[in-house]
């Protein structure tokens, strides 16, 4: 179902980056369903230089510190399907911290950072099965990547700034399937708080 903005408990009015995509509530989960249209990406390839902004992401702007989190699990079809936490503030300043299918067909962490050209990739923890938690996180001018089997003990991916000015950054969702006919992401179990977790690297 395709609708101009998203309405879920405890968050803001969720609009998107780019064209309407598809993005549904889930009334059993209470969380978001996005689907993601064949070839729809994120990324700017540093090898290639192949530029593809096709996907559309669900955010909203955050002022000041936060933390962002949801269970995410992805209907794996094709390698690069991913459903993401998100920042965007252009084409050319964004990231992303994604559940993605790898090309040797595992289920991994993979954050991806864009500022002002080509974006910095890197796979992370191998992911045992569909689903995992992801963590985006704002202290200060910094932005940080947590990922987590259980919602609780969280393992740090990375440490990054965008040069982005903090209120021109849209935090979110994201869905996307560069290779497939199609991907759909389930992001559930959201939270959102005001705070940034006070120690990056000790799980909490």
């Amino acid at each position: 179902m395709t609708q101009s903005s998203i309405d879920l408990p405890g968050l803001p009015t969720l609009t998107w980056t780019g064209a309407p995509s598809s993005a549904s509530v889930d009334p059993d989960r209470g969380g978001l369903v996005m689907t993601a249209a064949a070839g729809t990406d994120w990324i700017n390839h540093a090898q290639t230089g192949v530029r593809n902004a096709s996907a559309s992401a669900l955010g909203f702007t955050a002022d000041g510190d936060f933390a962002l989190s949801a269970q995410v699990t992805v209907a794996f079809g094709s390698t690069f399907d991913a459903g993401a936490l998100c920042l965007f503030s252009s084409q050319e300043s964004w990231a992303k911290l994604c559940l993605e299918r790898s090309p040797q067909g595992q289920a991994m962490a993979v954050s991806v950072v864009t500022n002002g050209g080509y974006s910095d990739d890197c796979n992370s923890a191998v992911v045992d099965g569909d689903s995992v938690y992801l963590r985006v996180s704002r202290s200060g001018r910094a932005y940080a990547f947590h990922s987590s089997t259980d919602g609780q003990q969280w393992n740090f991916v990375r440490l990054f700034r965008l040069t982005a000015r903090a209120g021109h950054v849209k935090v979110g969702f994201l869905a996307q399937t560069p290779l497939g006919e199609a991907c759909t992401a389930t992001f559930s179990e959201i939270q959102l708080t005001d705070r940034a977790p006070a120690d990056l690297r000790d799980g909490s």
